[in-house]
């Protein structure tokens, strides 16, 4: 038996073709053989030719299940990536997965999301890896551009009960026009992808933001809800209100303010960021998460991001030991202010430490809920579990 049950790989090759042969043998040469394959994640710029990156990557993988999304920037063995595609491989001595791609958000109910879990847990249960309650977590990957985020996921969690899950939005290099979820051996758009992955190894799902409270208030008075947009804020045009509390004028709002100034909605003790995508032409602002009219957004204030992230991990670590592996859904506009800072090296050091995979998002997911400017993941132990043991945590 191997020691460690997984394998990571990155390329920057711009041939789909050469670009998964790559992929495929780095996998196989560190889990020490096809065989030994039981499934693969991946997340890949948008620049690729899709299709015949889709069509390479089912030719090569065969009956081994894949399951990936275009991105907003890539987290590698490296560190930080931009124009690439990187990959996990599980071995099927430790790792059993099930996926299922959903094709139709608008009419996702909670009877097909009951369906759905029941047939994903009872095909991970026919791998009798370990036992699926307490052993196992979901991955959720969305069309990061299909605003149906919060409705696919709040009916998927009730479904999932028990099993902790999380996931990311897809992106597309920040040009906010087409990203794809992959299954099947296809990329599509207006869809999503569930895995459910259950695992000899101790895992615990996390979600954590560097944001903290100030005493600015802003009421969401009119909105457009199907389409995400505010209308208005306080009762004034949403984006001449928002430029006022972000101490800018109107015209100089662009991507690097709206991550420097984020607004957040309080639930519970807790504080959920909503970030804005774009500004209007008629001075309405856009969202990335669903807002409803008399919502009270807060302004928030950002601590070092860096140190934050490191503290969070390592308490986890604590728990877990050193890690296997951490599968990591971070905020594009985290990477701006990361990349505002001068700090990409010493991020990627960080990454490379903790030995984080993964990619930017448009939104991430924990636990049903679609939030933003967060870093969502699982911590993945390396220490296996007796055949009986619990291993899965989820560390809200």
């Amino acid at each position: 038996m191997i020691a460690v049950p997984l394998a990571t790989a990155a390329s920057q090759l711009k041939d789909p073709q050469a670009v998964v042969a790559e992929l495929a043998r780095k996998l196989d040469d560190s889990l020490g053989g096809r065989q030994r394959l039981g499934g693969v994640l991946f997340f890949c710029s948008a620049d690729y030719p899709l299709p015949a990156l889709g069509q390479a990557l089912a030719d090569a993988f065969g009956e081994v299940a894949v399951s990936g999304c275009t991105t907003a920037g890539e987290i590698t063995p490296e560190g930080y990536a931009r124009g690439s595609i990187t990959a996990i491989g599980l071995a099927r001595s430790d790792f059993a997965l099930a996926q299922v791609l959903i094709d139709d958000l608008s009419g996702f109910d909670l009877p097909r999301a009951q369906t759905l879990s029941d047939e994903l847990l009872a095909r991970c249960r026919e791998q009798a890896v370990a036992p699926v309650m307490g052993n196992s977590f979901a991955l959720t990957l969305l069309d990061g551009l299909s605003s149906s985020e919060e409705q696919v996921l709040a009916t998927l969690d009730a479904a999932l009960g028990s099993i902790p899950a999380f996931g990311g939005s897809a992106g597309d290099d920040n040009r906010l026009a087409h990203t794809y979820v992959y299954a099947d051996g296809v990329f599509h758009d207006q869809a999503a992808v569930v895995v459910v992955i259950n695992t000899r190894l101790p895992f615990e799902v996390i979600s954590t933001h560097h944001l903290t409270p100030l005493a600015d208030k802003l009421v969401v008075t009119a909105v457009d809800r199907d389409s995400r947009r505010v209308l208005e804020l306080n009762a004034e045009p949403a984006a001449e209100e928002y430029a006022r509390l972000a101490g800018v004028a109107p015209e100089a709002l662009e991507e690097a303010v709206f991550a420097r100034c984020p607004l957040a909605v309080r639930i519970g003790e807790a504080h959920y960021v909503r970030s804005i995508q774009r500004v209007n032409a008629d001075a309405s602002l856009s969202f990335y998460c669903a807002v409803e009219t008399g919502i009270v957004l807060t302004a928030m204030q950002a601590t070092p991001i860096l140190a934050q992230l490191e503290q969070r991990l390592a308490e986890v670590e604590a728990r877990l030991g050193p890690p296997a592996l951490t599968i990591g859904c971070d905020c594009f506009l985290r990477r701006m202010e990361i990349e505002a800072l001068g700090l990409e090296a010493e991020a990627s050091r960080l990454l490379r430490h903790h030995r984080v995979i993964g990619f930017n998002t448009y939104g991430e997911q924990h636990h049903g809920m679609h939030i933003n400017q967060t870093f969502t993941g699982v911590v993945i132990g390396q220490r296996r579990l007796a055949a009986d043991g619990t291993g899965g945590q989820d560390g809200a």
